[in-house]
Order: C-alpha cells, then sequence, then structure tokens
C-alpha cells in the first residue's frame, strides 16, 4: 500500500514538474514573440531587440498567385522595417500600433509552433504561424507564414 502511494506521488510530482517547465516555455516563447517580432520589428524597429529573438537564418515565406514560393531573410526585413520609420510610419510598417493575440503554442521538447492573430489597430490583418527553436541562448523565431485576412471578411 505505501508503495502504491509513494508511486502515485512521484508520479503526480514528475507529471507537475514537467507541465510547470512547458508553461515557463511558452511563456519565454510569448516573450520572444512580443519582444522581438511585435515590438522590436513591427513597432519600434529595434534591431537589438529583433536579433535577440530571431536567428540569423530566419525567413519570412509567401505564396504568390501563381503558386511559386517567396521567402524573405531576417536582415531584408529589418531593413524594410527602419526604411518605414525613415518615411515617417508611426511605426515600422504603418501609422497604426502592432498587437496580437495568441491562439495556441504548441511545444514538443525545442521546438514550437504558435499561431497568433495579428493586428494593425484595431484591425486583424493576418493569422500568422511561428516556428520557434530553443538554442542554448533561449528561443529564436526561425520562420513565419501568414494567411492575410481579406478585407470583406474584418
Amino acid at each position: 500500500m505505501k508503495k502504491t502511494i509513494l508511486i502515485s506521488l512521484f508520479i503526480t510530482l514528475l507529471f507537475n514538474a514537467l507541465l510547470a517547465q512547458e508553461n515557463k516555455d511558452e511563456d519565454l516563447i510569448k516573450n520572444v514573440i512580443q519582444d522581438a517580432y511585435v515590438d522590436g520589428l513591427c513597432n519600434n524597429a529595434d534591431e537589438e531587440a529583433i536579433r535577440k529573438g530571431f536567428h540569423p537564418d530566419f525567413n519570412l515565406i509567401g505564396a504568390r498567385a501563381d503558386n511559386t514560393i517567396w521567402k524573405l531573410q531576417i536582415d531584408k526585413w529589418i531593413e524594410t522595417a527602419k526604411k518605414g520609420k525613415e518615411r515617417g510610419h508611426k511605426y515600422s510598417f504603418q501609422d497604426e500600433f502592432t498587437s496580437v493575440k495568441f491562439l495556441s503554442v504548441d511545444i514538443a521538447g525545442k521546438v514550437a509552433v504558435v499561431k497568433i492573430e495579428f493586428y494593425e489597430g484595431k484591425e486583424m490583418n493576418y493569422i500568422d504561424y511561428l516556428s520557434l527553436m530553443k538554442f542554448e541562448d533561449g528561443w529564436k523565431i526561425v520562420s513565419k507564414i501568414f494567411h492575410p485576412i481579406p478585407k470583406g471578411n474584418k
């Protein structure tokens, strides 16, 4: 009987420890997305914040109408954000503040996929899927694909 109770207690403690680690990773992932992507890239064109949260081999991946794929590397995206601020935009790409709503965070070991709603001002313009990997220096955004919300569906 004591053995069964001890085994049950051990399993419960182990499960709680694993759950706590996943919750910690989820918070770290959300912070990376907020600090590097939303605030760093979209709102402030802050290259230091961007580079802290994006992997150097990051690619933004999109599809053209002819079903071909295009890619944008992080260096080019940073350059575009900076040019937006230089042209007088209040924020990096537009004059509306960017915010996101986290819809899901799926973590498997050292990889994660996050689904977010992307807002410019009060208008939701995209559904983003961000892929992240955990490195020695923390979670990094390694790729993004997205779905633009058609103007009539907002």
